[in-house]
Order: structure tokens, then C-alpha cells, then sequence
């Protein structure tokens, strides 16, 4: 995967490395029911999928107040907590994905600073 260096619409002013995105995204947000964190977590994840993504990522929230069974798949321990399914390898980050310098290195669209 190639990697441009762009200005972050996120954090005007500041560039950040990020890998050109070919692939369908598929990642997995789990939460309990509509609690602040619940609701900044997808709007957070949003943010970073319409700036990153392209259009080519398809977020899937489960409520796991209504199906608990559900989180048992991917061992969910926390909550809210993302899920990268798709492109491979699988990944999770947990928290509300503010930091998203960290949310970008977790998904691997940004490389590590050292």
C-alpha cells in the first residue's frame, strides 16, 4: 500500500502520512445502547472514514444490550470498541476514537512516529 502525506481536514494544519486506500473497508463498532461515549465513538469514526475512506467502507454498529451474543465472535471486552473485519489483518481499537492520530496507526492508514 502506497503511502501520500496530506493535510488533515481532522487537525487543520497538520499533515499526516496515510496509506492510499484500494479496498472495501468493513469495520464493526460495538456499544451498549446510545451512551455519550457510544455516540462520539461513531461520530468520531465517521469523521476519520469520510477523510480517509473514500467512500469505500461499510460501518456495522451492534447494540450489545440488545444482542450480547453478538460480541462473542470477535471477544469483545470493552465497550465502545472498533473492529477492522476487512482488509485483513483484523484489528480493535477501544474507546471513544478521538485520538485519531492513534485510531489511524490502529487501522494501519498511518505509519507509527517513532
Amino acid at each position: 500500500m502506497k503511502t501520500k502525506k496530506t493535510e488533515s481536514k481532522i487537525h487543520p494544519g497538520k499533515q499526516v502520512r496515510v496509506k492510499t486506500v484500494s479496498d472495501k473497508w468493513i469495520l464493526r463498532l460495538y456499544v451498549a445502547g446510545q451512551t455519550p461515549k457510544s455516540i462520539t465513538a461513531f461520530k468520531n469514526l465517521k469523521a476519520i472514514c469520510e477523510e480517509q475512506l473514500n467512500g469505500k467502507y461499510e460501518i456495522e454498529v451492534i447494540d450489545l444490550l440488545k444482542n450480547p451474543q453478538l460480541g462473542r465472535d470477535d471477544q469483545i471486552l470493552a465497550l465502545p470498541t472498533l473492529v477492522k473485519k476487512l482488509p485483513p489483518p483484523v484489528r480493535k481499537i477501544i474507546g471513544d476514537l478521538s485520538n485519531t492520530e492513534r485510531v489511524l496507526v490502529g487501522l494501519d492508514l498511518m505509519q507509527q512516529r517513532l
